[in-house]
């Protein structure tokens, strides 16, 4: 058998890999085929039991499942053209005015991105933005910035609007509704800190003039898609106050919008399943398993000493600290699995704050969060040049801003709630 020290640098070893092939994409070969093998390793080498492996298979089920069902949602309503009938909404709304167009993609992007989850903001609304600010003839950077800014920060509002929301949530002991209280100020002042800086950062661009380079396009209003999504929501509510898992509530809005686009042949089997990105899915069940061997062979027993206890103010605000340097250290999934088990005996609240630093930290750095490196490539798709001192010089504006303004308001929360 290994030893301790060679079973601690094999698992760390393994994250490494794992994270740096995500971000470099080595081959262009998806993030899965580097994390299954990475795990088949470390749990041949004896770095996580057999038994640890099917409990945290078991534990990140559901929420694989749940993600599987979004994914397909978000794109069979990108068929439908909802996010195109979004595009003609902020062109109209803007009328032709770059800051009101920063606006309209702020509200827009924050809605969506609370719904549908933070993967319907980077890949469906981001071209939508990059199109709609052609159109109107403005300088795309400070709309496309948005987009990326707040797929992380406007991500705290549900249980569903990210993968670490849905790591946590069990852990939490809160209903969805509750969750979804207690996260409400923190959402609304992480998302009005990110708007003031950017209307500073961005104001030249901001002011000047646009020069439109067509009329908008009318589109027809998706209505089946807008009921849908609407339904899936409450269904969301409705299934946690009866204790079942929000996964059966959007596979059963996922397979509505599925039934309808089969029978309209307006899809196939196949495109459902490609959207459903199942080489993703198997990289978050093997990252899974390979964090938990970090954690079980030193990483957990180094945090535990230096994660604050407790839900005071000073320890809400050392936690989202710590969580948010974590997240982008080791990204963000990885950071949520190792300091939830943590800060779960202090309560609902101290997951909480590690919530806000894993979704709000991760604007820091690109290696913050996978959905920002996603971001970056649809960017450099569409020809636009993501520069690293720019986006670091706006994430030290924004991120220790909307990290105190939103623990403030959690505090704030859990006091007039009695949490």
């Amino acid at each position: 058998m290994i030893d301790a020290v060679l079973l601690e640098s094999l698992s760390v070893a393994a994250l490494v890999v794992v994270l740096v092939c995500a971000v470099v994409r080595p081959f262009r070969w998806p993030e899965a085929a580097f994390a299954v093998p990475a795990a088949g390793i470390v749990v041949a080498a004896g770095g996580i039991p057999i038994a640890e492996v099917r409990e945290e298979a078991a534990r990140l089920g559901p929420v694989i499942g749940f993600l599987a069902a979004v994914l397909v949602l978000a794109r069979l309503c990108d068929d439908e053209g909802l996010f195109r009938a979004c595009g003609t909404w902020m062109a109209r709304w803007s009328r032709r005015r770059p800051h009101r167009l920063l606006g309209a993609v702020f509200a827009l992007a924050s809605l969506i991105t609370a719904v549908l989850s933070l993967d319907a903001t980077v890949v469906l609304l981001t071209p939508v933005v990059f199109a709609t600010a052609a159109r109107m003839g403005a300088r795309p950077r400070p709309h496309v910035y948005a987009g990326a800014h707040l797929s992380n920060t406007a991500s705290l509002l549900l249980p569903v609007s990210n993968l670490t929301n849905l790591l946590a949530f069990t852990a939490t002991g809160l209903t969805f509704t509750r969750f979804a209280l207690l996260m409400t100020l923190p959402w609304l002042a992480a998302i009005a800190v990110e708007y003031a800086v950017f209307r500073r950062f961005f104001a030249a661009e901001l002011n000047a003039p646009s020069d439109p380079t067509g009329a908008d396009e009318p589109t027809e209003l998706p209505l089946f898609a807008l009921v849908t999504v609407a339904a899936t929501l409450a269904g969301f509510i409705v299934a946690s106050a009866l204790g079942i898992d929000p996964a059966w509530a959007a596979a059963a809005g996922a397979a509505v919008m599925a039934v309808r686009a089969l029978a309209r042949r307006h899809t196939t089997p196949a495109a459902i399943v490609r959207s459903a990105d199942v080489p993703f899915l198997a990289f978050v069940l093997a990252l899974g398993v390979v964090v938990r061997a970090v954690v079980d062979n030193g990483l957990g027993q180094a945090l535990g000493n230096v994660l604050p206890d407790g839900t005071t103010l000073p320890a809400l605000l050392g936690i989202a600290a710590l969580a948010a340097l974590l997240a982008n250290l080791i990204s963000n999934l990885p950071a949520v699995l190792a300091l939830v088990p943590l800060a779960a005996p202090s309560g609902p609240g101290a997951i909480l704050a590690v919530l806000l630093g894993v979704n709000i930290g991760p604007n820091l750095t690109y290696a913050g969060s996978l959905a920002t490196l996603l971001w970056r490539r649809i960017a450099h798709h569409h020809d636009h040049d993501v520069r690293l001192k720019e986006f670091t010089l706006l994430g030290l504006l924004t991120v220790p801003l909307a990290l105190l303004a939103s623990t403030l308001a959690l505090w704030a929360s859990l006091k007039i709630m009695g949490e």
